[in-house]
């Protein structure tokens, strides 16, 4: 074999071998992609805030963090805290969550929730854009179709508040169905329906509702397999 050949052929292997390693580079990065989520957006603080202190928009960054690992209550638009009190203090580059918040009331720590209520969190199909803290939802629950009675998708809770709500990442299979993980403020009977629902229920779903919507529907609701 000729010098030339031999260089040639040398040079087709160097860059067979380079485009399968950028290959598995890129294999390897998308599983990352998809095991920690889409980057979200989380309000941090810009620096040092002592407790008490009035926020203003050059008090607040933003610092964007896989949605596996933004905080439960995490706020992503700064313009939501500008003028609400700092609860406690906090070292720059904190996250600043719903938490984080003073009130102004003389509740005893704990869930923000009144006597008879609870916080039930729930991974459920729907849109982190339209879902958002203060909002209220109602709940659909869609059963199974091998259960007793078929698949049936039921208008299970109306009128919920969502105290939190972020992105999280879909599975291959649903990359396209967007997920959100929620925070709702419930009855306790609501609480026990809506934990075994995400047991049991093929699928739970979270539908916006418009502001100041506060009308219920009447009856049960609910559509099965047939149609």
């Amino acid at each position: 074999m000729s010098r030339r050949r031999r260089g040639i052929l040398l040079a087709g292997l160097a860059l067979l071998l380079g485009a399968l390693a950028a290959s598995d580079i890129s294999g390897r990065e998308a599983a990352l992609g998809r095991q920690v989520g889409p980057l979200v957006d989380v309000v941090v603080a810009g620096r040092a805030l002592p407790a008490g202190r009035t926020l203003q928009a050059g008090d607040l960054a933003v610092r964007r963090v896989p949605s596996r690992f933004a905080p439960s209550g995490a706020i992503a638009r700064p313009g939501e805290l500008v003028g609400l009190k700092l609860a406690d203090p906090l070292a720059a580059g904190a996250d600043l969550t719903a938490a984080a918040i003073d009130r102004g009331d003389d509740r005893p720590p704990g869930a923000p929730v009144q006597a008879g209520e609870r916080v039930v969190d729930v991974v459920a199909t729907g849109s982190a854009a339209a879902i958002l803290p203060g909002s209220r939802v109602d709940v659909l629950v869609t059963r199974d179709a091998g259960g007793a009675g078929g698949g049936r998708t039921r208008l299970a809770l109306e009128d919920v508040e969502v105290l939190s709500a972020r992105a999280v990442a879909a599975d291959d299979a649903e990359a396209d169905t967007p997920r959100v993980a929620a925070a709702l403020r419930v009855t306790v009977r609501q609480a026990v329906y809506l934990a075994a629902a995400q047991s049991f229920a093929r699928e739970v779903r979270l539908l916006p509702r418009a502001a100041g919507d506060r009308r219920h529907s009447r009856g049960d609701l609910a559509v099965g397999d047939s149609l």
